[in-house]
This record gives structure tokens, sequence and C-alpha cells, in this order.
């Protein structure tokens, strides 16, 4: 138990010590490539089938990469596993999302978290080791060592204590809260970033979402889940129109998987 929390200290520590940066580059332009204004994460979570069967097809289409959180229980690992891997060569990201997507039952609208998932009865050092098992089975389906991680259901705590220092040594970067847009590229903690699940919301919605982003040049992560079916859904054509926005916009948005925006990230907070 002590060493995620010295991690934890530490890490707390480090970004006090950087905070004065930080603020120093408040207003300075973040540096994109191509000169983009902002970034844009198309991720998707669960590994559904309409992923496979729309949301995929769509990005390629576009010629638009996106970011597949992989729970590594999903049906879709067993009965289109050829599928994913297709994916991976096509240039897409696949994330971790945990072995078998335990989420906390705590508190309300989570009656249907399962006891047998139920993440307030997994300790820490559990849920370190399955998801450091989660990025070998990646690796054994893309052959790549580095990774991105978006935790189920936001949740970051494992029989009620924070698993999030024991697992970040194993990512390039997590997505760790809501809210979308991120406000300050410079003051951002890569492993505390912000993410939106759409659900229902029309393109033009998802579309004013980008562009919000564009004023603040900064970055949106979207992480769908159903696109034109499955759970929390959004229509294939509010996705369609989104890519088609994006994709006529290139010159404006710098559109890549999380692994390769947050590497970008990375560097440049490294520079300044």
């Amino acid at each position: 138990m002590y060493q995620p929390r010295l991690i934890f200290m530490v890490s707390s520590l480090l970004l006090t010590l950087l905070t004065p940066y930080a603020v120093a580059n408040n207003d300075k332009t973040f540096p994109w490539p191509n000169n983009a204004k902002a970034a844009v994460n198309l991720a998707y979570d669960d590994a559904l089938n309409s992923q496979l069967d729309i949301a995929i097809p769509q990005l390629n289409k576009a010629g638009l990469k996106g970011t597949f959180y992989i729970s590594l229980a999903s049906d879709t690992l067993v009965n289109r596993l050829e599928d994913w891997r297709v994916a991976a060569r096509q240039g897409h990201e696949l994330g971790n999302h945990s072995l078998f997507h335990q989420c906390s039952k705590t508190g309300p609208g989570r009656d249907w978290v399962s006891e047998s998932r139920n993440l307030d009865k997994v300790s820490v050092a559990q849920m370190a080791e399955q998801v450091a098992l989660g990025n070998s089975f990646l690796f054994a389906i893309d052959g790549k060592n580095e990774r991105t991680y978006t935790p189920p259901c936001i949740d970051k705590l494992a029989g009620g204590e924070p698993y999030w220092p024991a697992i970040a040594p194993h990512f390039v970067a997590l997505k760790g809260k809501g809210g979308g847009v991120t406000d300050n590229m410079w003051s951002l903690d890569p492993y505390e970033v912000g993410v939106d699940f759409p659900d229902g919301h029309t393109g033009e919605q998802l579309i004013a979402m980008v562009k919000e982003a564009a004023q603040k040049g900064t970055m949106v992560n979207f992480t769908f889940h159903g696109v034109g079916g499955d759970h929390m859904a959004v229509t294939a054509k509010a996705h369609q129109e989104l890519l088609n926005y994006l994709a006529e916009n290139k010159d404006i948005y710098y559109v890549d998987t999380f692994l390769n925006i947050m590497k970008h990230v990375k560097k440049v907070q490294s520079e300044q």
C-alpha cells in the first residue's frame, strides 16, 4: 500500500514545482503539428460491434484515426479478434479499458454493476495486476508496447483506495475525469485528462465542441460508445457529420490517436 502512495506524493510534488512554469505559459499558443489550432481525439469504449461495423469504416473513409478502449472480456475479442487486428494495422489505437470493465457499485444509478465486477471489492494490487495483464493481452493483438488507459466509469478507486498511482508508470497518458475540452495545454496533467462521453448528441453539438477547442487552442477528447447501435449511442449520421467536418478542416484540426496526441503534448511540455 505504501508504494502507490509514495508515487502519488512524488507526482503531487512535481506538479507543485512545475505550476509556475505552467502559469507563465498560460497566454502562449500551444504548438500543434502542421500549425493546427486544436487537437481532436476520437475514442470509443467497450469494443462494441457497432464500432467495427460503422465507426471504423466511417473513420477509414474520412482518412481519420481513432482510439478504441478495449475491455478484454468483451465478446468481440472472442468473436471478431481478426477485425481488431485489422483495425490496429490500419493505424487505429487499441487502448486499455481493463480486463472486466469493473465499476464501483456505490452510489445512485449503479445497480447494473454485478457483484463479481464490483470495483469496491477489488484491491489496488489486484486492479494494478489486471490492468498490467490487459497491456500484455493487447500486445498479443497489435504488437505495440506504448499504451493509454481509460478507467471504466471513470472510477479510480479500488477497494476505496486510489489505484491510479499504481498503474500510471505503465502508460503514456490516462483519461481520468469529465470535461472533453481542455482549458489549458500547458498545465494539463497527462495522467488526468478530461473526456466527454457523447450520448444522443447531434452532429451539430459535437462540432460545437470541436470549435470550442479551436477557439481555446487546446484539445477535445470524445469517447463514444455505440455508433448507430449498442448502448450510449449516437446516430451514424451524427458521427458522420462530425467526421465530415474534421476531414474538411484538416488545416484547423490535428486529428490523431490519443497516444500520438499525448506523446506530442508531453514533448512540448517538457521543452518549456
